[in-house]
């Protein structure tokens, strides 16, 4: 199983990071660095990683830039330079990880493919009450105790089933596209390498998907995880989106998939 690189952005929620970086302290798989591309936050984040340094015996990379705008792509691209390991796992500020999370993207990992992993996405009361505790237990993955904390009923939590076996079948069957997601997805360094990283003149909407169509235009095809990897995406909002931006953003993926281009020219290099 390979070494990995966990890339996690953030921006300004020290709250939800506390709780996303406590599930990567309890990973049954150790062979692991944590880089957090920080897109511009204040001094309480860098606080909070300071903290998780004396935490985890896992090495934390702190890389940061000024705040200057939704610039997500550029900072994860300087994160992905910061990286050490061949095998990079993709995933947010407000996602936290099950026990496992980290073990199976590193047995999954095949050459000539990533991996595409979804999230099951918690209302905003079982946001606010879930406690460091119920992450350390790991009582916050199961069934019992979400809906017991108001979370409605749904698709969402077969990806909650513990029988890898029946997680595989689900992952086989699922008419869901495997696509590269930011909130969980992971691919060998040398093949984002290849296809220069994110496209750095993409704001929120799609700019993890785009990357996801030139590593498919480099002939990296997609394996579908996305019952067998289980993150819990925190609640917010977005006041980032920006509907000129999404707007461009469909055009440079729609570009991307009718020239089949391998690498973008605004990128890592």
């Amino acid at each position: 199983m390979p070494s990995i690189s966990v890339i996690i952005s953030t921006y300004n929620k020290p709250h939800f990071l506390e709780k996303v970086l406590t599930g990567y302290c309890f990973q049954t798989f150790n062979d692991f660095e944590i880089i957090i591309a920080d897109d511009g936050s204040s001094n309480e984040t860098k606080k909070m990683i300071a903290k998780f340094e004396q935490l985890i015996p896992q090495k934390i990379y702190h890389v940061w830039h000024e705040d200057n705008g939704f610039r997500k792509c550029k900072i994860l691209n300087a994160a992905i330079v910061k990286s050490s390991n061949d095998y990079l796992v993709f995933s947010d500020g407000d996602c936290i990880p099950d026990s496992h999370f980290l073990e199976t993207h590193s047995k999954l990992a095949q050459k000539d493919y990533f991996l595409s992993g979804g999230h099951f996405p918690i209302s905003e009361k079982v946001s606010n009450s879930l406690k460091i505790e119920d992450i350390k237990s790991q009582i916050c993955f199961s069934k019992k105790y979400l809906l017991k904390q108001g979370q409605t009923i749904g698709k969402n939590y077969f990806k909650l089933i513990k029988n890898q076996f029946l997680a595989d079948v689900l992952d086989r069957l699922t008419p869901t596209k495997a696509t590269f997601n930011g909130n969980n997805s992971s691919a060998w360094k040398s093949d984002i390498i290849k296809a220069n990283g994110f496209d750095e003149r993409m704001e929120y909407g799609g700019l993890d998907c785009e990357l996801g169509y030139r590593l498919n235009n480099n002939g990296i095809k997609s394996l579908q995880v996305r019952n067998r990897t289980t993150v819990l995406h925190l609640y917010h909002t977005r006041p980032y989106k920006n509907k000129d931006a999404i707007k461009q953003n469909r055009l440079i993926r729609k570009s991307t998939i009718e020239t089949k281009i391998t690498r973008t020219d605004f990128g890592i290099y």
